[in-house]
């Protein structure tokens, strides 16, 4: 067993290396915001760094929050990659998110990540007052490993009935590990996400086989899915992913639950981060319009607009 921890482990920082190449190719634009917060919190699951940020603008009553998880395969990326479009929700939706700079596999497996990134959307909630946010307007999401977080708090949360969500943003999720990816939806024109590729990031974020069929690894296999909060579904017509978001987003609405499932045709995984620019743009202003509608229809009774 610590043989192939530390073959995993050589492997992930191996990978790390290779796929620093698109890192670079993230944006660097500066954004300014109302104002920027690099901490760490401590909780009951560990220490988290978590980037904050306030928007520009100014709101009579609390801000709603937005809490942000990266992608990454769960073995690659940081908060900073997804700095730039946080920025851009913030002032585009007015309110406060948070990047939480979760931590990685294989170092951490399943539940680590989870549950360092429940505990910190608890905080959030529990905090509601020293960072100026309505507890009550909470929402989640996140692309590709990042969404499968969310999903997976937004199904802890229900659980465990600790604090509210009032909406999820699943962005070109993985939502089904249980899976071998060569049996996922292949298209020859997706190049980023190779079913070897996908297959070892599953590989390094699980502890076991048996890993794979939690609901908290691959909520598709969630049986009730029922009382989840309402869902934006972002899939890519070339993704690998493609088939598991479509069909999460369709039992959601036979649940009974509020989704908004949107395909973009012609794009690969991760397109919102790497283009084509029409389509991310497109994407973008998608889950800028749902959250402002979100936070808009979960406002106190009598309260008004932000802005």
């Amino acid at each position: 067993m610590l043989e192939d921890s530390e073959k995993m482990l050589k492997i992930a920082v191996q990978i790390r290396k290779a796929q620093s190449s698109y890192q670079d190719k993230l944006p660097k634009e500066a954004v300014p915001v109302g104002h920027f917060i690099d901490r760490t919190v401590i909780t009951d699951a560990g220490r988290t760094r978590i980037l904050i940020y306030t928007p520009k603008q100014q709101t009579q009553v609390r801000y709603p929050v937005f809490v942000s998880l990266h992608g990454g395969g769960f073995i690659l990326g940081s908060a900073e990659d997804d700095d730039v479009w946080c920025r851009k929700i913030a002032n585009a939706v007015n309110c406060v998110v948070v990047n939480i700079d979760y931590p990685l596999a294989p170092e951490c497996k399943f539940p680590i990540p989870l549950e360092e990134s429940y505990a910190v959307v608890k905080w959030v909630h529990d905090h509601a007052e020293e960072l100026g946010i309505d507890s009550g307007r909470i929402a989640v999401g996140g692309h590709s490993a990042g969404g499968n977080l969310a999903a997976a708090i937004c199904l802890l949360a229900r659980d465990r009935r600790e604090f509210p969500i009032i909406y999820q943003i699943l962005d070109y999720a993985v939502l089904d590990n249980s899976i071998d990816a060569y049996n996922k939806h292949l298209h020859p024109e997706e190049t980023m996400l190779t079913p070897k590729l996908v297959n070892l990031f599953t590989a390094c974020y699980i502890r076991s086989e048996e890993d794979t069929k939690n609901p908290f690894v691959s909520p598709l296999l969630e049986k009730n899915l029922q009382e989840l909060p309402p869902a934006l579904i972002i899939a890519a017509e070339f993704d690998p992913l493609y088939e598991e978001d479509r069909l999460y987003a369709e039992r959601l609405a036979d649940a009974g639950i509020e989704v908004v499932f949107r395909k973009f045709s012609g794009c690969c995984h991760a397109f919102t981060h790497f283009g084509p620019e029409e389509a991310a743009n497109a994407a973008w202003a998608l889950i800028y319009s749902q959250l402002r509608r979100a936070f808009k229809n979960a406002l106190p009774k009598g309260g008004k607009e932000n802005g």
